[in-house]
């Protein structure tokens, strides 16, 4: 069964710099590049390269028609993402020696996203399938609603973060995915373990998948605890591990993979990102991930996909 990603696309300007820029500063950057980008656009590319079928809707301008060719050249069915009049979502990003990085985001075409628009992308949803959803486009609380009259089972990354998250339907998704900020502003709480507990508090039917970073990720669902540190690595930047970590996450589910399996193997393909500059150039394959994995004693069923 395919999964269906309803997610934003942007393009990335990538400024390499000794530091994030201080207020009133003006800083020389060493390197600059433009990659693609967009939390749906690197959580596709990570599944599709681990070889999930995916199928990607949502919207580019004119300026972003190249970002449907490359997701098309990963096997990606881009048959449902439409051309607006508009520009194409784009992210300004700051990345330190370090490999931290300070991003600006502007929505674009992501943002003109419309009832129909669903309406016609769910049009031969079934029951069962998934759907991926981050909180960089438009008529989110829409989109939840007819994917759950449709019985999908719906992933929500809840970034980048903002008010109206919180009058979302989040206790009819599946899975919602955060990080330590996110987090924060859902709950008020700073412990880890503090913000797991007080939203299965308040969503008790959804799962909680909350990262951490260089720290790694917790999983909390019905019955089901676990930490998954992460797997270290020499970081170049680490712009889209999170979204790489959610779309390898979303393999495994599909794949009916342990929740320990899949967080193992989330980790590694988050971890095999970040040793090369760019949002979604360092997403390995699975023969990668594989070996990668291999490398460092640990084996799954991964290995039989």
């Amino acid at each position: 069964m395919p999964v269906l990603n309803f997610g934003s696309c942007c393009i990335d300007h990538v400024y390499s710099v000794p530091h994030f820029a201080a207020p009133g500063e003006t800083l020389p950057c060493s390197n600059y590049q433009v990659h693609p980008g967009g939390k749906g656009l690197n959580q596709s590319i990570a599944m599709a390269a681990a070889g999930a079928k995916v199928k990607h809707a949502g919207k580019v301008g004119e300026d972003g028609r190249w970002l449907l060719e490359l997701m098309a050249a990963k096997n990606i069915d881009v048959s449902m993402m439409t051309v607006d009049a508009g520009p194409t979502g784009h992210a300004n990003i700051q990345v330190t020696p370090e490999g931290e990085n300070s991003i600006v985001l502007f929505g674009g075409a992501n943002r003109t996203i419309t009832k129909s628009d669903i309406d016609e992308a769910l049009e031969e949803a079934q029951p069962g399938e998934f759907l991926l959803i981050q909180n960089e486009i438009s008529a989110l609380d829409y989109l939840i609603d007819s994917a759950c009259e449709k019985e999908m089972r719906v992933v929500f990354n809840a970034a980048p973060m903002s008010g109206d998250v919180n009058a979302l339907p989040l206790e009819a998704i599946e899975l919602l995915v955060i990080n330590e900020i996110e987090g924060f502003e859902l709950t008020t709480k700073t412990v880890p373990d503090e913000i797991i507990a007080t939203l299965a508090f308040r969503f008790a039917d959804t799962n909680i998948l909350l990262t951490l970073g260089a720290a790694g990720s917790i999983y909390a669902g019905k019955g089901d605890s676990i930490f998954q540190p992460a797997m270290k690595v020499e970081a170049v930047d680490t712009t889209g591990a999170g979204d790489v970590f959610h779309g390898a996450f979303v393999l495994g589910l599909l794949n009916g993979w342990s929740t320990r399996e899949t967080t193992g193997f989330s980790s590694a393909v988050a971890a095999m990102k970040c040793r090369i500059l760019g949002g979604r150039t360092g997403i390995p394959s699975l023969a990668e991930a594989v070996e990668f994995l291999h490398e460092r004693g640990v084996d799954g069923p991964w290995q039989k996909s």
